[in-house]
């Protein structure tokens, strides 16, 4: 039995990653995880949820790609989706100034959840490239494996589908650019949505409306980015 058999992934991704599992470096996070488990460490988002933005978003139905950088490592917070908190959560500040420019862009009324699964279920890719992190302890796990895999994830479905939007906020994000076709997918790029940069390139970049135009320019349907009221 292959290590990917023991791990709860949907088809496409499980068959386009198998091998990964098998590697050094992922049986050497897994190890990690359960040490870490052992001693008593709070890991979030919970094991389920790990896998949660490629569980949500098919390899085959993926139409845009939004990159973070770590889950939320707060109680209750993460749920395996970028930006995303679960329900009842406050919304981070990150996540208030997408919501801003979604509002400049598109009209779009700000909701009052930060629950991005909506997104997710029309085919945008909600990657973090660490998939955990210890309660408390931002970056944490950063050097533990996930880098690798994640950026496997992204050369996957670079390779896979033909017209993608990603979108990469801040210096982190836009690191990952090397791993994009960028002759058949559009890149777009500002500043990170964070408070501490939000306002130098973030708000009125009108990536929302960009992405959309792209992908009904590809025979795409656009994106719903309005969330619907939980």
């Amino acid at each position: 039995m292959s290590a990917a058999d023991k791990v709860k992934l949907e088809a496409g991704w499980k068959q386009a990653l198998h091998e990964e599992f098998d590697k050094p470096y992922m049986q050497e996070l897994g190890d990690f995880l359960r040490a870490e488990k052992a001693a008593g460490k709070v890991i979030y988002p919970p094991g389920p949820l790990i896998f949660n933005a490629l569980n949500s978003t098919p390899l085959d139905q993926v139409k845009v790609v939004i990159i973070g950088q770590d889950p939320y490592h707060g109680p209750g917070q993460a749920h395996g989706l970028c930006f995303s908190v679960q329900p009842g959560v406050k919304t981070p500040p990150s996540l208030v100034n997408i919501y801003k420019e979604l509002k400049r862009d598109l009209n779009i009324d700000i909701p009052s959840h930060g629950c991005l699964q909506h997104w997710a279920d029309q085919g945008v890719l909600l990657l973090n490239t660490s998939l955990t992190v210890e309660q408390a302890m931002a970056g944490s796990h950063a050097g533990r494996g996930w880098q690798p895999f994640t950026d496997k994830v992204i050369e996957v479905v670079s390779a896979h589908q033909p017209h993608l939007v990603f979108l990469l906020w801040g210096s982190h994000a836009q690191s990952k650019e090397k791993l994009i076709d960028t002759t058949k997918h559009l890149v777009l790029k500002s500043v990170h949505p964070s408070p501490l940069s939000a306002h130098r390139g973030f708000i009125g970049n009108g990536h929302f409306s960009r992405c959309n135009k792209f992908l009904e320019q590809n025979g795409l349907a656009p994106i719903d980015w309005k969330l619907p009221e939980l």
